[in-house]
This record gives structure tokens, C-alpha cells and sequence, in this order.
């Protein structure tokens, strides 16, 4: 049965200011993998208004106790109580006090890797949300900044660098034991979650950059031995990182030193503590032999994002965690920015709607769906979703969408101004935002407070004789978990009107809602926007750039969606289109396969792919994303309900065979002439030119037999970079056959022991379907290349396999539900972090056929039933089942 014993929620309404402020925080680290010393000194001083005599009430997390005191005396056992996860002082001192607590921690034995941990005998904290509480007893809650201080003691041999945030004020050796130290200072206030501190023997790569204001910065990227050839890349996307926020947004650098390190084991992506980044090697190793175009892609982004946290996060944090999104939503939009400017806006922008359409919309549409700024928690790590990170973005995106560029600039001015050094709220965030434009953005805070993705239906009309159009438009929202009504929306739809010759046309006065430029603002349920002195009967091209996180339908004859996929001057909108005609296509040609009929592709639908694929004035990389089939996950999205898996693939397989056959010397044609000969470049045009190729070859590979199956492995054979190589060994394990067996033998052997390497090579693996799936699944778990205690290993194999092999994992038989819960009650007591995320791909279960959903349900019961849960893992399942 359901557990239904649950911890105590965490509700908004609730918040409180702590009594006491921590001031100043002390602390000093001896370190050691089993019996690690924390020694924490923090000055209290009760708050004005606080009641006197309140209890300082402090939270911790399987700590050992050794010592409390108060101004150096050291405190009676009457005077406290405590646990592992509790220290209340009784009655402390009314003035300033200074708290000392020493406690013992095992940093070897630390599997949750929350706290500060050892992995491959390096040190390493990571304290973002809740793992402060595992070094000392501390409110350990946003709000509570403080400046620190930080020495850490170790053995030299061991251990040569020891770091912390801030700037480097001491450190010497310790006489006659082996042992050193170093002293760091933090000038800034900060809150317990970003601190860090790592200790061990590294490499370490040194460069520098001169801020805007001619300051020097050191920057430092430390990396296991024999990895300092892969840092290159990392360390120039710092450079211009640091260069693009000075000019984007004013904000400069203000450490002495910015530090970065690359750890192996490590729950998240990469964590902004200040001037000291701790990061997932995923997001700063590479070289072409090692790591692909898309691998360097998420280490430019990902150091830009932790790197722009520096303000955006740390300068100003967040009050509490319900405010995560105004950090994370805030500089994904910021990263986002980066990558549009540096790269192509529209590629980035197409890429950046796909991930949310691919991860925010089926969380909206499930169990798990929460408001950008969540009301009510039970664990915080379960609220690092897709809402709060990518809606949060667009939300973001929506607020300049409206404003304009220049008055948003002037807002985000405002907003640094105002709140630098504090702790604030989306209200403060929002506010800026209002007072720079004077315009009222009470009614779009239901962004922030409502949850689901509206849906936005349009239809048009045309009076030749008036020269007037007008669409129709009408929004809803539908039920969520605890939010069963909902109000409109404030939704800003940037537009155009395209005549028969492809250009936009201008209407002499546009009635029915707000207009700014070709922006509609809709703020009601339903409105009529006519549009007068038109010439032609326009086609609408509605929502470009995705100016807002809508599913948009709009009702227009099939002839003029042909017309916007191959005339349309909105590239987002131009790949929208034919997406869109894909979509519907793969819908009707799962029903089709459901029904035990053939699946048969519209031949303009081939003609318009053959169009695209002949255009050769597109970037290759516009052209990669255009030719790119919906995934499987994006048609059962868009059907809904009553989902089967198996039937779409046999749709997705349909349409993919029958455009490569009709289209083969076109494929064979635009592969010959995006080959990348010379020297491997990770550059955009590059990258895009290997994009193309490769989808195309997909084409080839499952439409041209023996043929496509030589021409793949003729590249995995010639491949000079990961690229090439990774996506010739995906289409070959596709086909199968020998050429994969091969191509899989060959690619371990050379990289056994490159942990990145393997982490493809599982996932290759795990996403090809196959009636043979769940027994290779178990015979990669006991592979040596696999590690159940490294979470890069765990979500390369099983999270790959759950959220990218969909026939597989919704097998009828429940094998693959199975093989998941399994995965997760193993992993609970070790990491329950990692294990709550991979349990997360239940999310859409309700929307399967009936028999798939009875497996589905089962297994979710299976996990919610076990006693002893961890409080990670209880929470998505008791929220999958609610």
C-alpha cells in the first residue's frame, strides 16, 4: 500500500524571518575521510523585534555533536538539546554571541554526496539546497547571509590544494605533522547553500582577465591529473562569459580569484558557490577525440550559467526556496542570451523550445506540476525542475518580450541597485520591472502563482471588401494538482501577417487588444483583434519566437501551413510549421498502425522535406533542426491520451523509411557536401554542418539497407572526433545487425576508463529499442564500465533508457517499469537525489492505454509501499499516485 505517512509540508504562506541574524561565520575544517573536525563559529544577535529569550533552533543532518559553547564557555546539558538533526540552545544571550559548535563528520562514507564529501580522494562539498546541515548546526536557509571565513587544515602530501570561497588570506604548514592550512574570506554575504570548499591533489590550469574596470582576475580551473588538455574550451567560455555580462548587463567580476572544479561524482550539472564553482567533468572536459558538438555546446552554457549566478544568485540570492526560479529561471534566460549571441539566435532559440517542450510540458500536463514559484514543498530537491529552470526562463523571456530591450535593460539596472547583498522575492524582482515602465504587472503574476501550460486556440477571418482581418482568439488553462480554476493569463503573442509573395504586411490599425509593435498582449479569456487596411488575405504567423509558453492551435487551411514551413520569414515560426505537419502526420499514422493498417506519408510532406533539404542558403544547423523527426516522446505529448508507444514508433519508423527512399540521392548529396574535412572544429558553423550530416545519415542508415548500414560504418571506421563517431554508432545499434556488435566492441576498447566516454557508449545502448532491451539493461548494470555509486554512470544507463527508449520502458509486460523501480530502491539509501530523478520519468503515466498504465501504477505502489523511504523518493511517488 501507499505510504501515507509524510513529512510536515513547506507552505509559502508560512514564512517567517529567523529571530536571531548570523552575522559572521567562522569555520574551520581538519580534515579527514573518516573523522573530519568542523569547528563553526558564528556571531548571533537577536533581531529587532524578535522576541527575547527566544530559542536559537538549529537544523543538521547525520552530524556527531562533540562541543557547544557560548562566548568560549562551553554550554551545560540543560542548557541544549540536541540530535543529528537538531540543536535548540534554550535561553542564548540578548546581545551579539558568539556560537561555537564542533562536530565530527565521515566524508569517505558520505554517499549522498550532499555535505562535504571525498570522491577518488578529493574533498568536495556541495551545500545547494540542504547540505550545509551536514558540516554544522546552522539555520541553513536562503535568508541567512553571512560573511565567512574559512580555514581548512589537511595533509600536504595528500592534499597540496585546499580552497574555499572568497580571496586566498593565509596559509603555512602545521609543524611536525604533515599537514597545512589556508585561510579564505568571502567580503560578500552570502548564505549558507553557497558555500564550498575542496581539498585534494589536482592540476590546475591558470589564465587571467582584465574586468572593464581594469581589475586582473586569476582564473583557475582545477582538474584530475593527466585532464588538463580538456580544459581549453571550458576556459575560454569563462573569458567571454565574463566579457558578455559587462556588456549585456554592466556586471562585473568582484573576487580576486574565480575558481572552477571538475569532479567526477557529482548529483547535479555544476554549482555556483562564490569564486569557487564545483563542477560535473561532464560540463568542462573536452577534446574532439572525446567529446561531441553538443558536449561542448553544454559546457559553453553551463559555465556561462553558474558563471552568471555570481550575480544573479549569489549578489542577490533568493529569500527562500519557493523564490528558486528568480536565480535559476532568471540565468537560465541569462545563459540562454549568451549562447543566442554568440552563436545563431534562431538555432538556439529552436533548441531551447524543444527542451521545454520535451521535459516542462509533460510536467505540467502530469502529477508533477507545479507554479514557476511553487506554494507548497515536501523536499526541495524535487523542485530543480523544468518549471522553475525553463518556464522560469520564459517568464523572464515574456517580461522583455513586453518591455522592449532597452526598457528591460533598464529594469534589470534597477533591480541590481536596489537588492545587491540581499535576499529577495519575484514580487521584489517583478517591481523593477514596473517601476521603470510604469506599467502595472499585477495581473501577469499569475505566471508565478498558476501551474499548467495555457492553451491558446485561434481562427481567422477575412473581408476582401474591408481589407480588415480578424482572428479570434481564446485562452484556458486547465486543472493541476490543488489548482482546479484558474484565471487568464497575461500572454504576449508576437505576430505577422504574410502576404502570397512571403513579406509581411503592415495593417494601418490593429483593434481588439494592446498592441506594442507585433506584439499582442492577450490579458482576457477571449478577444477579437482585427486588423484593417490589408491588401491580400494575410496568413497568420502567430507566436514567433515563442514569445510565450502557450500550445498554440490555430485553424487555417493545410495549404497555408505548407506555405508558412516553406515561405515563412520567422525561422522559428518556419520550423514550427513544418513540425507541425510532421506532428499531425505521425498522429494519424499511429492510429493507422493501431489499427493494424499501413502507414502511408503524405508526398507533399515528402516534397517539402526535399525543398529544405535542397535549400542550400539555410545554415546547416537551421536546416539539421528542420529535418529533424518529431522524437517519439513529442507525439505521445501531443496525442495526450490513451497512448501507445509501440504504435508510434511504428509511425515515427514509417515515415522516416519512406522519406529516405523517396528522397535518397538528395540525403546521399547533402551528406557528401556537409563532410568537414581538416582539422576538428567545435565553432557553430562547424558544429552545424556535422548536424546535418548526421541527420541525414540517419535517413540513409534505415531507408538504404546494406547500403546506409556501409555508409554508417564507414564514418564510425574514418571518424577523427566524438561527433561523427557517436552518431554512427547510434544509427548502427538502430539497424543492428553485426556492424553494431562491432562498432560497440571497438568504442569500448577504446575507451575503457574514460568515465565521459562510457557514459555515451551506456546510453547509446540503453535508448535502442529491441525486444532484448531489459536483458542488455541488466547486463550493462554488471559491466565494468558501469559504477552504481557515480550518477554520471546511473543516468547515462537508466535515466537514458527511461526517458529515451519509450517502447521499452512502457513495455506491456511492465519489465521496463520494473527495471526502474528496482534501480531506484537500491539507489534510495544511497543517493536518494539521484534516485527521486530517475524515478521522475513516471511523470506521464496517466496518459498511456490501459494496460500500460495498471504496470505503471503497480511498480509506482511497489516503491511507495517500501518502508522507510527516503523523504526524495516518497515525495515523487506519493505526488505520482496523488
Amino acid at each position: 500500500m501507499l505510504r501515507t505517512e509524510e513529512a510536515k509540508p513547506f507552505r509559502l504562506q508560512d514564512y517567517r524571518p529567523t529571530p536571531y541574524a548570523a552575522e559572521r561565520v567562522h569555520l574551520d575544517l581538519a580534515l579527514d575521510p573518516d573523522a573530519t573536525i568542523v569547528t563553526s563559529e558564528i556571531e548571533y544577535a537577536l533581531k529587532a523585534g524578535a522576541p527575547a529569550g527566544a530559542a536559537l533552533e538549529l537544523v543538521g543532518d547525520e552530524l556527531v555533536l562533540l562541543s557547544v559553547a557560548i562566548d568560549g564557555v562551553e554550554l551545560s546539558a540543560d542548557a541544549y538539546v540536541s540530535s543529528p538533526s537538531h540543536l535548540t540552545v534554550h535561553r542564548p544571550p540578548t546581545g551579539l554571541f558568539r556560537l561555537t559548535v564542533k562536530t565530527k563528520i565521515a566524508p569517505a562514507a558520505n554517499t549522498k554526496l550532499m555535505g562535504i564529501y571525498r570522491t577518488r580522494g578529493t574533498y568536495c562539498s556541495q551545500c545547494e539546497a540542504e547540505g550545509f546541515r551536514r558540516i554544522t548546526y546552522c539555520y541553513d536557509r536562503p535568508d541567512s547571509l553571512a560573511v565567512y571565513t574559512t580555514r581548512i587544515e589537511a595533509d600536504r602530501a595528500a592534499n597540496p590544494y585546499l580552497l574555499s570561497n572568497g580571496n586566498l588570506v593565509e596559509s603555512g604548514e602545521i609543524a611536525g605533522t604533515g599537514r597545512h592550512y589556508a585561510v579564505w574570506v568571502d567580503p560578500h554575504p552570502k548564505p549558507s547553500y553557497l558555500f564550498a570548499m575542496v581539498a585534494g591533489d589536482l592540476a590546475k590550469v591558470s589564465d587571467t582577465f582584465v574586468t572593464q574596470s581594469g581589475r586582473t582576475v586569476a582564473l583557475e580551473i582545477f582538474v584530475e591529473h593527466g585532464k588538463e588538455d580538456r580544459v581549453d574550451y571550458a576556459m575560454d567560455a569563462l573569458k567571454r562569459s565574463m566579457t558578455w555580462d559587462e556588456q549585456a548587463f554592466g556586471r562585473e567580476y568582484d573576487l580576486d580569484v574565480f575558481m572552477i572544479v571538475a569532479v567526477s561524482d557529482f548529483n547535479m550539472g555544476a554549482m555556483e558557490n562564490k569564486g569557487l564553482n564545483v563542477f560535473n567533468d561532464k560540463y568542462v572536459l573536452a577534446k574532439p577525440e572525446t567529446a561531441t558538438d553538443t558536449d561542448y555546446a553544454g559546457i559553453e552554457s553551463v559555465i556561462a550559467h553558474e558563471y552568471f549566478h555570481n550575480w544573479t544568485g549569489n549578489r542577490i540570492t533568493c529569500r527562500d526556496w519557493f523564490q528558486l526560479c528568480l536565480k535559476e529561471g532568471l540565468t537560465v534566460f541569462r545563459d540562454q542570451e549568451f549562447t543566442s549571441d554568440v552563436r545563431s539566435r534562431p538555432v538556439k532559440r529552436i533548441s531551447d523550445v524543444r527542451l521545454l517542450k520535451a521535459h516542462q510540458f509533460p510536467e505540467d500536463a502530469g502529477p508533477l506540476a507545479h507554479p514557476v514559484r511553487p506554494e507548497i514543498y515536501h523536499e526541495i530537491n524535487n523542485f530543480y525542475t523544468a518549471t522553475v529552470y525553463e518556464k522560469g526562463a520564459e517568464v523572464v523571456r515574456m517580461v522583455k518580450t513586453m518591455l522592449g530591450a532597452d526598457t528591460f535593460r533598464k529594469g534589470m539596472d534597477l533591480y541590481f541597485e536596489r537588492h545587491d547583498g540581499e535576499a529577495a522575492t519575484v514580487e521584489d524582482f517583478i517591481t523593477c520591472f514596473a517601476d521603470a515602465s510604469g506599467r502595472d504587472f499585477g495581473p501577469f503574476m499569475a505566471w508565478y502563482r498558476q501551474a499548467g501550460t495555457p492553451e491558446v486556440a485561434v481562427s481567422g477571418s477575412y473581408d476582401e471588401d474591408g481589407g480588415r482581418y480578424t482572428l479570434y482568439i481564446c485562452q484556458s488553462l486547465a486543472a493541476t494538482p490543488g489548482q482546479p480554476v484558474k484565471g487568464p493569463m497575461v500572454i504576449p503573442i508576437r505576430y505577422g501577417l504574410v502576404d502570397p509573395d512571403g513579406q509581411d504586411m503592415t495593417p494601418t490599425r490593429v483593434t481588439g487588444a494592446e498592441v506594442m509593435g507585433d506584439v499582442i498582449v492577450l490579458t482576457q479569456v477571449s478577444h477579437e483583434v482585427t486588423f484593417e487596411g490589408l491588401t491580400a488575405r494575410p496568413v497568420p504567423s502567430l507566436l514567433r519566437g515563442f514569445s510565450a509558453p502557450v500550445r498554440l492551435s490555430v485553424e487555417i487551411p493545410e495549404a497555408d501551413r505548407y506555405f508558412l514551413a516553406a515561405r515563412d520569414n520567422d525561422p522559428f515560426n518556419r520550423w514550427q510549421a513544418l513540425q507541425g505537419l510532421f506532428i499531425e502526420a505521425l498522429i494519424n499514422g499511429t492510429q493507422a498502425a493501431r489499427k493494424g493498417r499501413a502507414v502511408d506519408v503524405d508526398e507533399r510532406l515528402i516534397e517539402a522535406v526535399g525543398r529544405l533539404l535542397a535549400d542550400e542558403t539555410l545554415d546547416p544547423a537551421f536546416r539539421a533542426l528542420l529535418l529533424a523527426l518529431p522524437s517519439e516522446a513529442d507525439v505521445a505529448r501531443d496525442i495526450g491520451k490513451d497512448v501507445d508507444p509501440d504504435a508510434i514508433q511504428i509511425a515515427r519508423h514509417a515515415m522516416r523509411r519512406q522519406i529516405g527512399e523517396a528522397l535518397m540521392p538528395a540525403l546521399k548529396a547533402a551528406y557528401a557536401a556537409n563532410a568537414t574535412p581538416g582539422a576538428y572544429s567545435p565553432d557553430a558553423g562547424s558544429a552545424g554542418k556535422r548536424a546535418l550530416k548526421n541527420t541525414v545519415l540517419d535517413y540513409i542508415v534505415h531507408a538504404g539497407g546494406a547500403q546506409g548500414v556501409a555508409l554508417a560504418k564507414a564514418q564510425y571506421d574514418g571518424a577523427d572526433n566524438m561527433t561523427d563517431r557517436v552518431a554512427a554508432m547510434t544509427v548502427l545499434c538502430a539497424a543492428d545487425g553485426p556492424a553494431s556488435k562491432a562498432a560497440l566492441a571497438d568504442y569500448y576498447e577504446r575507451f575503457a576508463g574514460d568515465g565521459l566516454a562510457i557514459d555515451k557508449w551506456l546510453s547509446v545502448q540503453a535508448m535502442t529499442a529491441g525486444a532484448d532491451a531489459i536483458e542488455r539493461m541488466k547486463a550493462l548494470r554488471e559491466h565494468p564500465g558501469f559504477s552504481i555509486s557515480n550518477p554520471n554512470r546511473v543516468r547515462s544507463l537508466y535515466g537514458a533508457f527511461a526517458t529515451g527508449n519509450q517502447t521499452q520502458f512502457n513495455r506491456l509486460d511492465g519489465a521496463g517499469y520494473n527495471l526502474i523501480a528496482d534501480l531506484v530502491l537500491e539507489l534510495d539509501g544511497r543517493n536518494p537525489q539521484v534516485a527521486a530523478r530517475i524515478l521522475s520519468a513516471f511523470r506521464s503515466w496517466r496518459a498511456l492505454e490501459e494496460r500500460r498504465r495498471r504496470q505503471a501504477e503497480a511498480a509506482l505502489r511497489r516503491i511507495g509501499g517500501t518502508p522507510d523511504l527516503s523523504p526524495d523518493v516518497a515525495d515523487i511517488a506519493n505526488r505520482c499516485l496523488a
